[in-house]
């Protein structure tokens, strides 16, 4: 994970979503206890910028809605980052922090999107999946628009389809994951554009 991207010089008009169609998209994740923020991207090395994310110190770049199931929770009173444990800045913290992280390919985004938007974080335990699917799989190519052909992705399992052992099937039951935050079971997408950072998380707190 040393090849990053760099920041983009200047800021352009970028195609992709506009705010509509992404809180239309954010909506996806109404029912379930999850989080979506994007910040902008600032350092070459992108993990203070998904720590301010985190922390909640940095609006959307573009004014877009996100979602915070903790929006004015007392919580957030004691630590800004609640439920996320923010990646350390020492080295050696740093590099333990994302080495919880493993990169997915484009193609795998929109299933993985999906998934996190699911009961329990498991297609196969979703009411009525195979209706709803088709209108899901849209809202979440909206979410993976914001971020370019270039953009890396992120998540904090390494669970692997058989056939495709680089491109993971998110639709195939997950069972383990390496969590980010103070719960014992949680999955999310850390999506990196040259400027932007997105967290989309979910969580389990039972």
């Amino acid at each position: 994970m040393n090849s990053e991207i760099e920041p983009a010089r200047q800021s352009g008009p970028q195609p992709g979503p506009d705010a509509g169609t992404w809180a239309m998209a954010v909506e996806m994740y109404r029912n379930r206890y999850s989080f979506v923020a994007v910040g902008p991207r600032a350092h070459e090395d992108w993990l203070p910028d998904a720590a301010a994310v985190m922390r909640r110190e940095v609006a959307d770049p573009r004014g877009w809605r996100g979602r915070d199931p903790e929006q004015g929770d007392e919580e957030l009173e004691e630590d800004p980052a609640f439920p996320f444990r923010v990646p350390p800045t020492d080295g050696t913290g740093a590099a333990q922090w994302r080495s919880r992280l493993f990169e997915i390919p484009r193609s795998a985004v929109v299933r993985l999107l999906v998934m996190l938007a699911t009961d329990a974080m498991d297609v196969s335990r979703q009411y009525g999946f195979a209706d709803r699917r088709p209108g899901m799989e849209e809202h979440a190519q909206v979410i993976l628009s914001r971020f370019p052909e270039g953009s890396r992705f992120f998540t904090n399992t390494r669970h692997h389809s058989n056939h495709h052992p680089d491109n993971p099937d998110f639709y195939e039951r997950v069972t383990g994951c390496w969590p980010m935050t103070q719960y014992a079971w949680d999955f999310g997408l850390l999506a990196v554009s040259r400027e932007e950072v997105g967290l989309i998380w979910s969580f389990d707190a039972s």
